[in-house]
């Protein structure tokens, strides 16, 4: 434990959060009775536990840590101390290292935290800290060594254990590490005839012509590559022996394959996001929504037709009807969405004498058309008194894995309805509902973004609310200020080719800086700085202001055509309780073998029994319409 491999502390470095110090760290007060000697530091001072011991740097006294959800770890004497004392910093010993770093926990924070005077506060109970060892594994190291642990059993019902299986569409994708969403999400697209059709057949035509300097920076390449490798069949074989063991030593057993390793796709795709460029374990939904984005946007910069591209099979609208409590007049907006997020409750709702779940609304939801591949995310992660907490309760899915949206598709306005005035209000105007404000704000989002929050949602209640807020935080315009009418005339002015030309002088694209100085009222440092906040924007290729109709809304995508019937061709699950760990795995069904096992580079054939029981507690889940 005294050394790591150079890839094991890069990854760790890559996981690792940024850690901070806390009032409770910076205001220690310590009261020793006397400096703890070699024995005092051996146990856990209420049992005889070994390992995985904290020391108190209030007091000195040495617990054990918590139990993990396996049963390993410890008692909580540490735990029960800090429950007794209120002493809420304490050091894990065999974390620390002579350079001064080692796991602080803070108990009133309930989070790691950065103890600046470590070596000082060590040396009250007589630890130098230039003589320690690091001998046990930091909570980051084992966090990572838990993602590759994490295992969904690879047996049936009966314990039987399931069979590998090889072959075109059936290779698997190794884990890098906290890589299993990824790895889940780039299954389900690539068992899709579209991905397959765009990126499997094209790759000699794209590498003739791609002008990039190395493949590993070309998206186009690196989608190519993903593409052969998991379609063509040929990294799907049995390996001989697992990396780093000698076949004598090796455990009778199913020959797994090798599996494809992502890195340079993974590089390229969370370059520059703040979360999908480093190591730490992200959402599968998040991780869909964010590869989509990025899809697109390079599709745009290298001018191919946007219709044509695998991402539009997503694409469609979501109708929203929101109804005035007070004059009854209506307004309707249509969405263009990728997915249909559905909100588990925690708890059964009450019901009426009839037996049905009371409603009371004044905001609907409808379909205006629909996708050639819908997705539904199930909201399992949701937060429960403040704490971001899983919820797994069980999803009724419809008879034999078949949807029909036909019921669900919105008619817009309705005859007898009258539409309310379609009108920019000036933000000091406006009389938001302070009690949702107070609690939106209590929960720790910005005002701003409560204020249009509660905008989209009929300026009603808190709980509508804060699912529009958690289905628009990734928004590129979410803090931006609520646009009036002035401001909204003003971005119809077209900037001067003097502004342009001096955005375009700092390195930006004529397009960007359009863009930027009709976003920012044509005012130059205000336009700088929108482009820094907006890296990844490609700005505007036309003059909207030039264009006769400029308020002609774009068309969502999908289409209205009936019948809307859809088959389950996949679902991604996560097992594990955090938000912030666990592990993620797929199902996809094939034709002519039904339905496949994707647990990183383990591919399996599924047991039916096994699938009805899964796919019931599924994260995503992939339709394709028939």
């Amino acid at each position: 434990m005294t050394s790591l491999s150079s890839a094991k502390q890069s990854e760790v470095k890559a996981w690792e959060e940024e850690i901070t110090a806390c009032e409770h760290t910076l205001m220690l007060e310590q009261s020793p009775k006397e400096a703890i000697n070699e024995a005092g530091l051996a146990h856990c001072h209420q049992c005889d536990l070994k390992e995985n011991l904290w020391l108190c740097l209030a007091c000195g006294s040495l617990g054990c840590g918590r139990q993990y959800s396996d049963g390993t770890g410890g008692r909580g004497h540490a735990l029960q101390h800090y429950n007794e004392t209120h002493h809420a910093i304490n050091v894990k010993l065999g974390t620390i290292t002579p350079e001064g770093t080692a796991d602080v926990y803070c108990y009133d924070c309930d989070d790691a935290r950065l103890d600046l005077d470590l070596a000082a506060h060590l040396s009250t109970y007589g630890i130098n800290i230039k003589t320690q060892t690091k001998t046990e594994k930091s909570m980051t190291e084992l966090q990572i060594e838990q993602n590759y642990n994490f295992d969904f059993k690879l047996t049936d019902e009966s314990g039987k254990a399931l069979d590998p299986v090889f072959g075109p569409e059936l290779t698997g994708l190794q884990n890098l590490g906290n890589s299993c969403y990824m790895a889940s999400v780039i299954q389900a697209l690539f068992s899709l005839s579209s991905f397959q059709d765009r990126y499997y057949p094209t790759a000699s035509l794209h590498w003739q012509s791609c002008n990039e300097t190395l493949p590993a920076t070309c998206l186009e390449c690196q989608m190519i590559k993903l593409a052969d490798g998991l379609i063509s069949g040929r990294y799907s074989k049995p390996r001989t022996s697992f990396p780093g063991i000698s076949p004598l030593k090796e455990e009778v057993g199913p020959e797994f394959q090798e599996g494809l390793r992502p890195a340079d796709f993974k590089s390229l795709i969370g370059k520059g996001h703040a979360e999908f460029a480093t190591m730490r374990q992200q959402d599968a939904e998040e991780f869909l929504s964010h590869i989509l984005t990025v899809l697109r946007q390079d599709s745009k910069r290298r001018g191919l037709n946007e219709e044509n591209q695998p991402t539009e099979i997503f694409k469609f609208g979501l109708e929203q009807r929101l109804e005035c409590n007070d004059c009854k007049r209506v307004r309707y907006r249509v969405d263009s969405q990728d997915s249909i997020s559905v909100p588990i409750a925690a708890k059964e709702r009450e019901k009426d004498s009839d037996g049905k779940t009371k409603r009371c609304c004044s905001q609907a939801i409808t379909v205006f058309n629909v996708p050639q591949v819908l997705v539904i995310h199930a909201k399992k992660f949701q937060l429960v008194n403040w704490v971001p907490t899983k919820i797994d309760v069980p999803v009724i899915l419809p008879e034999n894995d078949e949807l029909m949206l036909d019921s669900y598709l919105g008619q817009g306005l309705k005859s007898g309805e009258i539409e309310l005035p379609d009108e920019t209000v000036e933000p000091d105007r406006l009389i938001f509902n302070e009690t949702a404000i107070a609690q939106l704000t209590a929960m720790g989002f910005p005002e701003i973004r409560c204020q249009k929050a509660l905008l989209a949602t009929g300026n009603s209640d808190p709980e509508s609310a804060m699912e529009w807020l958690f289905a628009h935080m990734d928004d590129p315009d979410i803090d931006d200020p609520i646009p009036t009418t002035q401001n909204k005339s003003s971005k119809g002015c077209e900037p001067s080719s003097e502004q342009v030309g001096m955005l375009t002088e700092m390195g930006f694209t004529p397009a960007q800086a359009r863009k930027a100085l009709r976003e920012t009222d044509g005012n130059a440092e205000r336009a700088v700085e929108w482009l820094f906040s907006h890296p990844d924007d490609t700005g505007e290729d036309t003059n909207a202001s030039s264009n006769s109709t400029p308020n002609v809304p774009r068309h969502p995508g999908g289409s209205k055509a009936l019948p809307a019937r859809y088959q389950l061709k996949a679902f991604i699950s996560h097992k594990g309780p955090s938000v912030h760990s666990g592990h993620y795995v797929v199902h996809i069904k094939k034709d002519e073998v039904g339905w496949i096992f994707y647990n990183d580079e383990k591919v399996v054939k599924a047991d039916e029994e096994s699938v009805n029981k899964l796919k019931k507690l599924a994260y995503l889940y992939v339709f394709e319409r028939k």
